[in-house]
């Protein structure tokens, strides 16, 4: 399974919204253009762009147009999952699907249909290791994440994050 460079792209805009300045009394933090989280990441804005408004759906961002418009968090930190981040822009379809071939072509002769009822063995195993990899996603937060950052990272994203 390889997720999409786009995923990155959307964590670390996430992370990096995650370290502004919160609003006073439960009001939005500051909001940042998504020209400006592209020129920060370095990433193309109008790909970006599509990429945060999926998120803004997902009730994760909130978005406002204007000259203080742009993107910021809908909900605290602490309350935003990878998973939630990754589904969002990603999807939740099943990284793998079985397409029963162990009942087609010459291997399949010899078994008859009714030997072929359970899930198969690679299936189940597959299915057991998304489950896992889901439920590792899912106990991180983005404040998890921003905790995890070397000293001085928060400070220096809130400064080249700052409108000036």
């Amino acid at each position: 399974m390889k997720l999409p460079e786009s995923t990155e792209w959307v964590l670390h805009a996430v992370t990096a919204l995650a370290q502004l300045v919160p609003g006073e009394a439960g009001q939005p933090g500051q909001a940042v253009s998504a020209g400006q989280l592209a020129e920060h990441y370095g990433v193309p804005a109008g790909y970006l762009v599509k990429q945060l408004q999926s998120l803004v759906r997902a009730g994760i961002l909130s978005a406002a147009t204007g000259p203080h418009g742009g993107f910021r968090l809908a909900r605290p930190a602490g309350q935003v999952t990878m998973l939630e981040i990754v589904e969002a822009v990603d999807g939740m379809s099943p990284f793998y699907t079985c397409n029963e071939i162990r009942q087609r072509g010459r291997g399949a002769v010899p078994v008859p249909p009714d030997v072929c009822v359970t899930t198969c063995g690679i299936a189940a195993r597959m299915a057991e290791a998304e489950a896992a990899w889901r439920q590792s996603l899912s106990a991180v937060t983005v404040a998890d994440i921003v905790e995890s950052l070397p000293p001085g990272v928060p400070e220096r994203t809130r400064q080249l994050l700052s409108r000036a």
